[in-house]
Formats: structure tokens, C-alpha cells, sequence
């Protein structure tokens, strides 16, 4: 696993567990505290909005957090949620991204890209504007989806292009040529997305995927298209370059995704050189599809702790982690190794520094930039 010291004396006291360092492969985040990838919806043909992106993530950036995770971003143009989504589909995005990667990176934190294709979940509104298929909402700006099979979301979504043999390779190396974009740009790691129900994730529940070639079939089957794009993206990168993955650790519908199949393809993408598990679940059916886990406070951690002991890997957790002595448990338990934030940040993205405070960091002060942490230190001394 990561460098995982949970416990750290200071000169002033110890460190709570959520503060101290942790380390994959080069990259070594001050905290365990991430900003989870969230979708904006700001973007037009890819490309960051530099009035909204740079105002959203310098607001986390300044607030102590150990590290972030920009939102799902397309491998191809096809590949986008909606036609807001950010992409990394053509080299004139690499500019705009190096845009955020330098407003975390002068802050001391390292940063990621969540690669993804949204599959039949594609060529959607914006949530704002329904979320609902362009073909009926707006047609001339829809364009056709693809699955692994020609099966529809629902049955109020249209159904995708299955997929030819020849065009999932062409996806495996746009995976890979994104890979190079976010190098290009000076990302410190990339997540894959395989979950939600976008594409990866469809292609390994029979529930979306009934292909009888290579790509389809049992689970080892299924698994192939996901560990293909691993491949392709591990030997993009530099050894010392980490490699995430989100996960739906379990579908929570009938006849999908168990836990004990994510554990088993956590296994093989460890062998991959996946570094962490990023345990999040759902999205299969478009529904949030976790009815076998009920949002409630941490209700995902369980799954996190699960994937970490099983495959014998780093985890990322996530799912209404709110408080700081909730966070803090997580790490301190041995659940997973960061904890990842995303609506708790929105509210407060000041959160590492006052759940400092809360848990007695010695010097808690020192997560905020320099001048903000000297007049906020006098400020607190009286």
C-alpha cells in the first residue's frame, strides 16, 4: 500500500490521522482530505471556462485541502455527459487545464484528472436544463451515444450504437492520448472513471452488457475492456506517476455488480498498477441504483473498507462524509486511506482548516496560505 502514517508526534502534540501525510508512488499529498471530481457543466467544446473553473477550484485550493480530482472529463468529444462537460479529447484543452493544475500547484497540492466517457449516458442536458436526452430536449445539439450493447438506459432514453470491435480500440488509445494531454498539462495523477454507469462501468454488468465476442460474457470477459484502458494509460505515464480508479462497488440492483466482483477486478487492477480504489457505487440502471446502501452519514465507507481489505490496496472513501471527527475516524479505523469531499466543500471550503481546529492540529494555521494562516494564528492567540 501508500505510505500510510496515521499518527505523527509534532513539536506542539500529535497530528490527527486525517492530517498527516500519505504517499503514492512520487506524489505525496499533505493530508488526506481530496476534493472529489464534480462535474461543472461550465464548458463549451471542452474547454475550461476560465470565469468559473479558475473562481471554483481556487476556492478549495486556499482552503488546506491534500489534494484534488478535476471533474469527469471526456476522452472524446462523444464521450461528454452533456454538452457542458470538460474535455481532454483535443490538444487545445491542455492549455486551459494547466490553468487550474498551477492554481493547486501553487498551494503545495497535487491535483488529478478524472478521465472518463459517459457511454449510453451521453448526449444529455445539463442538470439545470433536466438532464433528460437532447433528442428530445434539444435534437440538433445530440448526437448518438454508445454501449457495449444496444441496450438503453431506460426505457425513456434512446438506445445506443453498439459498439464494433475495431471502435473499442479506438476508445482504448483515446484513453491513453487523454492520459498524455493531462501529463502535457502537469496533472500529478489521473483517476479512471469506471463507474456511474458510464462506459467502463457498463461494460462490466450483464445487465448492459450481453456482447458474445472477447469483450463480453463472464465476469473475466467483462472485465477486459476496463483493465484494457488501465493498461494503455499505466504505460502512458512515468513509473513514479499514480493511477486511480472510481469504482461502483456494487450496482445495488438485481443481477449487477457485487461487491465481490469489484474486489475481484480491484485485484486485477491492482496488478495493473492501479495505485488506489476510489469506492464509490452505483448508477447502472440511471437511477442512483444503492438500494443495498441507503445514503446516511459515511454509508459508502463500509465499501471502501471492504475493497481495501480484500484487494489488499489504498481506497479512497466517499458518501456524505460531513463532519471532521467523521473524517477523521475513517483514516484513524483503517477504512481507507484519503477521504474524499465534494457537497461538504461546496458548503465550506474552509473545511480542512476548521475540522483542524475541531481535532486539535497542533498548527492548523499552516494548511492555509501564508498570509491568511499568520493573521488568522494572531487572530486565534488573542
Amino acid at each position: 500500500m501508500g505510505t500510510n502514517d496515521s499518527t505523527q508526534e509534532t513539536g506542539t502534540g500529535q497530528m490527527p490521522a486525517l492530517f498527516t501525510p500519505f504517499t503514492l508512488r512520487d506524489v505525496t499529498f499533505r493530508n488526506r482530505l481530496v476534493v472529489s471530481a464534480m462535474c461543472q457543466y461550465a464548458s463549451e467544446d471542452g474547454f475550461i471556462n476560465d470565469e468559473w473553473h479558475l473562481a471554483h477550484h481556487g476556492r478549495f485550493a486556499l482552503g488546506g485541502v491534500g489534494g484534488a480530482i478535476l471533474e469527469a472529463s471526456g476522452v472524446t468529444a462523444e464521450g461528454r455527459i452533456t454538452p457542458g462537460c470538460l474535455g481532454i479529447y483535443k490538444d487545445e484543452h491542455v492549455p486551459g487545464l494547466k490553468k487550474v493544475v498551477d492554481i493547486y500547484h501553487a498551494q503545495g497540492i497535487p491535483v488529478g484528472i478524472q478521465l472518463a466517457h459517459a457511454g449510453r449516458k451521453a448526449s444529455a442536458a445539463t442538470p439545470l436544463n433536466g438532464a433528460k436526452p437532447l433528442v428530445d430536449s434539444d435534437p440538433d445539439a445530440a448526437w448518438q451515444a454508445v454501449a457495449p450493447s444496444a441496450i438503453p438506459l431506460t426505457e425513456d432514453w434512446p438506445t445506443p450504437h453498439a459498439l464494433e470491435a475495431s471502435e473499442i480500440d479506438d476508445l482504448i488509445v483515446s484513453f491513453a492520448n487523454a492520459t498524455q494531454r493531462a501529463l502535457d498539462a502537469g496533472f500529478d495523477f489521473v483517476e479512471i472513471h469506471g463507474a456511474h454507469g458510464y462506459l467502463i462501468h457498463s461494460f462490466l454488468t450483464p445487465l448492459s452488457n450481453q456482447r458474445g465476442d472477447q469483450w463480453g460474457g463472464d465476469l473475466a470477459a467483462r472485465m477486459r475492456f476496463p483493465l484494457a484502458v488501465t493498461d494503455a494509460v499505466r504505460k502512458t505515464v512515468p513509473k513514479g506517476y499514480p493511477v486511480f480508479y472510481r469504482a461502483s462497488s456494487v450496482d445495488g440492483v438485481d443481477g449487477g455488480m457485487e461487491l465481490e466482483d469489484t474486489i475481484e477486478l480491484s485485484r486485477q487492477l491492482k496488478a495493473r498498477g492501479v495505485d488506489l480504489i476510489d469506492c464509490s457505487s452505483g448508477g447502472i440502471t440511471g437511477a442512483s441504483g444503492r438500494a443495498k446502501a441507503p445514503p446516511s452519514p459515511g454509508y459508502l465507507v463500509p465499501y471502501a473498507r471492504a475493497v481495501r481489505d480484500g484487494a489488499d490496496m489504498p481506497t479512497m472513501a466517499v458518501g456524505l462524509i460531513t463532519e471532521a471527527e467523521q473524517a477523521n475516524s475513517v483514516v484513524v479505523d483503517g477504512n481507507a486511506d484519503l477521504v474524499a469531499m465534494a457537497r461538504g466543500l461546496l458548503a465550506d471550503p474552509n473545511f480542512p482548516y476548521h475540522a483542524a481546529i475541531e481535532l486539535g492540529h497542533p498548527e492548523p494555521h499552516t494548511l492555509l496560505p501564508a498570509m491568511y494562516g499568520m493573521v488568522l494564528k494572531r487572530r486565534n492567540s488573542g
